[in-house]
Parts: C-alpha cells; structure tokens; sequence
C-alpha cells in the first residue's frame, strides 16, 4: 500500500496532466479527482439520484445520465443550490480519493487535484507539488486547448486562488513554462525525492 501520499495541482492549463502522465510513465499511482467526480454522478450512483431528486427529472439527460450544462445554469445563478451540490458531492469524492490511495501499491500515490487548496484538500496529503505558469499562458493555452475565448478563461482563472496563493502554499513546485525536456528533469529530480521521502516514512511508520 502506497503511504506517502503528493498532492497535485495547478491553475487551469498549467499542464497538471502532463506532469502527473510523466510521474505515472516513472512507475507511480495516480488518483484523479476529476475522474472521481464524474464517477460519484453516473447513472446508478448515490449521487446522481440525490441530485435528481433535489433538482427533478429534467435534471437527466434521456439516456438517464447527467445533464451537466443544466446542472451548471442551476448552480451558478443559485449559490445556495451551489452550496447543496458541494456539500452533497465534496465528502463523496474526498472519501473515493482516499479510499483509492490506499489501494495504490506504487511507493508513493499522487492525488491530482485542481482545486486542492480552494477545498482544503491539501490537508489529506504528505506533501504538495504545484505545477507553475503565468496566469498569461494559462489563458492562452487554455483558450486554444478548448476553443473558447480568453475572456471565458480569464474568468475561470480569477475564481482559482491566485497564483501568488497558490505558490505560497507549495512544498514544490514544477515551472512548465519550457519544453518538455526541462519538465522531464524536474520531474526525475522530485520522483527520487519523494521516493526517499516515502521510504523515510515508511521506516518511521
């Protein structure tokens, strides 16, 4: 069972897929909590019932599953119905993403997270690696990566804590502003890190 546990994270486009791929490619278990959030809502989950019948059956698409752009116009004109959906479905996720982790046998697991300091999730973990880049190239990227406008995106991004937050709050942090080669180096010299320090603890344990 993988012990020591990194938590992942970076603001929208700062390329955290990326980075926890090439710590995967290095032998190492990945919990997403993204996948996990999409799982805790499929059809035949807690979830999805506790939402339907919060919110009614046009909530469900006709196959029977999510209707997530419904779901968002609810949400983001209702904080309170915002505030019922976090509370129904955060414990959820947390609970799956730990419960996952354990069952990780790599010598150290990596929650990916993006929202790990805005939901406190960074009190679950060992240590936390913060991929870094401009809030300049988050927009660009982004924009491209999923053809919407910059606007749209710089939005997203002034809702995230700010980069200076999020920086303050590292253990460690990865700069992706270069090629991938640069990021291939920094990611070996933190996987032999966190390899010593989850032996380290498994030692102490």
């Amino acid at each position: 069972m993988a012990r020591y546990v990194l938590g992942l994270t970076g603001g929208i486009g700062s390329g955290k897929t990326t980075v926890a791929n090439l710590f995967h490619a290095r032998g190492i278990d990945l919990v997403d909590a993204d996948i996990i959030a999409r799982q805790v809502v499929e059809p035949g989950s807690s979830g999805l019932h506790a939402i339907a019948e919060h919110f009614g059956a046009e909530i469900l698409q006709p196959d029977g599953t999510l209707n997530r752009a419904k779901l968002r116009q609810y949400i983001f004109a209702n904080e309170t119905e915002r505030f019922w959906l976090n509370n129904l479905l955060h414990p959820m996720i947390r609970e799956t993403m730990m419960s996952s982790a354990k069952k990780a046998d790599s010598a150290y697991v990596i929650l990916v997270v993006p929202l790990l300091f805005e939901n406190g999730l960074d009190r679950l973990v060992d240590r936390t690696l913060v991929v870094d880049i401009s809030p300049e190239l988050q927009i660009s990227r982004t924009a491209k990566r999923d053809n919407v406008s910059e606007d749209q995106v710089a939005s997203i991004v002034a809702s995230q804590v700010s980069r200076e937050q999020r920086l303050a709050m590292a253990d460690d942090i990865i700069d992706n502003r270069g090629v991938i080669a640069e990021l291939e180096k920094q990611v070996d010299l933190l996987h032999q890190k966190y390899l010593a320090l989850a032996a380290s603890k498994t030692k102490n344990d």
